[in-house]
């Protein structure tokens, strides 16, 4: 079985979504999310609130999710900025987030690491979130946004998930008002969850409980969030239905003429981890995309 850090080159979402650089995230019932506008999941109407014409930076902007937030966020009128290290934004060295900070209103950190080996994960989430949120707060952010994943706080014996778990703890502690957004994995890392769960031509998958989500549908979630007013709290995004994890992969695999044999199988491991059974679903009042996974295996660049 390989390693997940030789599968994935994530974007937050570590073994839920990724993007070939190191600082980008390459993760019931219908709920339509109109693009920038505010979610109705019942939140109270003082964090759902969208404001205008925004400085907004987003850290991992060239990833998959990245990408589409700055596409949307430009799109409803604000000033979004890709910073990464190709643009000189380095958050392990803190280069350029001064500048690339000045101004700005929110910050939306989607980046992650390009090892998952334990130690090295860990130094990549800590001294990176350390490293902007001190730029943050000389600059005067108002508010930072998180990516990460559903059920992480229940994946501690997963060292990625345990450095996930460190990232949002230093978020919560610190000065700048906050929105971390739990996501569930996209439909987008089928792939990425077969190649870590495969040994030969066999992949061994627990058969839990999984709510998977199109990745347009979280990028418009995140993006009506670093709109609005921080939660101080978490958001949890999910698709619209329910599925078992292993027949998700199944049915993704046959989709695309992959011939390897998915098994069920309760012990087996997602990325380094066992599941239970609702570790990977959101709790009451998940905000919801619209994207069935049949309707996203329909369409033509997922084949």
């Amino acid at each position: 079985m390989r390693r997940a850090a030789d599968l994935l080159a994530l974007d937050p979402l570590g073994p839920m979504g990724i993007g070939p650089s190191e600082h980008t995230y390459s993760g019931t019932g219908l709920l339509a999310l109109d693009p920038l506008s505010p979610i109705a999941d019942g939140s109270n109407s003082e964090h759902t609130s969208e404001r205008h014409d925004m400085r907004i930076v987003v850290v991992g902007g060239t990833g998959l999710i990245g990408s589409k937030l700055v596409t949307r966020l430009e799109e409803a009128g604000h000033d979004a900025i890709a910073a990464s290290p190709d643009s000189g934004v380095n958050t392990l060295t803190g280069d350029g987030l001064a500048a690339a900070l000045k101004g700005a209103t929110v910050v939306l950190d989607v980046s992650n690491s390009t090892s998952f080996e334990d130690a090295a994960v860990l130094e990549f989430f800590e001294t990176s979130t350390r490293n902007l949120l001190a730029a943050e707060a000389a600059a005067g952010v108002g508010h930072h946004v998180a990516l990460s994943v559903v059920g992480t706080e229940r994946l501690s014996e997963s060292g990625y998930f345990r450095a996930k778990i460190a990232q949002e703890k230093l978020i919560r502690y610190s000065s700048i008002p906050y929105s971390i957004v739990h996501a569930t994995q996209f439909f987008e890392f089928i792939k990425s969850i077969a190649a870590a769960a495969t040994d030969g031509n066999t992949v061994r998958l627990a058969p839990v409980l999984i709510q998977p989500i199109a990745a347009d549908d979280v990028a418009r979630a995140v993006a009506q969030v670093s709109v609005s007013h921080p939660v101080n709290g978490i958001v949890e995004v999910a698709g619209p239905e329910q599925l078992r994890l292993d027949d998700l992969i199944r049915r993704g695999l046959s989709a695309r003429n992959d011939p390897r044999t998915v098994v069920a199988d309760p012990h087996a491991r997602y990325f380094g981890a066992e599941l239970g059974e609702r570790t990977l679903v959101p709790g009451n009042g998940a905000r919801l995309g619209e994207t069935r996974f049949e309707d996203w295996l329909s369409q033509p660049a997922t084949a």
